[in-house]
């Protein structure tokens, strides 16, 4: 019996307000957000995969993509988010390529990507899959 498995490993990140990030997640978002049993929110993918969210009182965020949302339909996507009031066009380098909705169209260099950020400042994308 191994006593190291990654068969039930998970992800975390921090926030700085539970509270604005239940309501991002799960309301804007439209993911299932369950708080644990030591007051942390899970996020629950639709695999089934877990993420942790907790609170971090000195929390930075992170200077990293946290979460990527697979997309069909890039513009479909930037479109439905950017109806719920959550802003794609969060880089505006003109080098960094993206365009009016943010998006940044690699031309069959990789996918599309638009990122945009959570209420505590942590990044997340959606990308062409």
């Amino acid at each position: 019996m191994d006593a190291f498995t990654p068969d039930k490993a998970f992800s975390g990140f921090s926030v700085d307000d539970a509270a604005a990030a239940k309501a991002f997640y799960g309301d804007t978002l439209g993911l299932t957000v369950n708080e644990n049993a030591m007051g942390f929110l899970e996020l629950v993918l639709g695999d089934g995969a877990r993420v942790l969210v907790y609170t971090k009182p000195d929390h930075g965020p992170a200077s990293f993509t946290i979460l990527n949302f697979p997309v069909d339909d890039i513009d479909a996507a930037v479109d439905e988010l950017n109806a719920r009031g959550v802003v794609t066009k969060i880089y505006q380098d003109p080098d960094f390529g993206t365009d009016e909705k943010g998006i940044a169209r690699a031309g069959g260099r990789g996918p599309d990507i638009a990122w945009f950020r959570d209420p505590a400042g942590n990044t997340l994308s959606v990308l062409q899959a």
